[in-house]
């Protein structure tokens, strides 16, 4: 589901995966952006060094979330119960 063209189920998922890895709540955690993307493959944007990807458009977002100064940044598919990729934390 989205609201405002935000994807609401994957936002609270990252905000879960976020508060889990700062060992914070979720509560604490703040949305930094939101942009919906079409990744070039299926490694959404974040390939991992040996693994092969379908080269498909895969469309998705990009969802950057904050938690104390630490910044995370996750890649998902369109599909609320589809991949949430962790692309770094800053």
């Amino acid at each position: 589901m989205t609201i405002g063209g935000r994807p609401t189920a994957l936002i609270e998922r990252a905000k879960a995966e976020v508060a889990k890895l700062a060992r914070s709540s979720a509560d604490s955690v703040q949305v930094v952006n939101v942009e919906s993307v079409d990744w070039s493959d299926s490694s959404l944007g974040c390939p991992k060094g040996g693994m092969m990807y379908a080269q498909v458009i895969t469309p998705g977002y990009r969802i950057v979330l904050a938690s104390g100064d630490q910044t995370y940044e996750f890649h998902t598919t369109n599909d609320p119960a589809g991949p949430l990729v962790q692309c770094g934390a800053k």
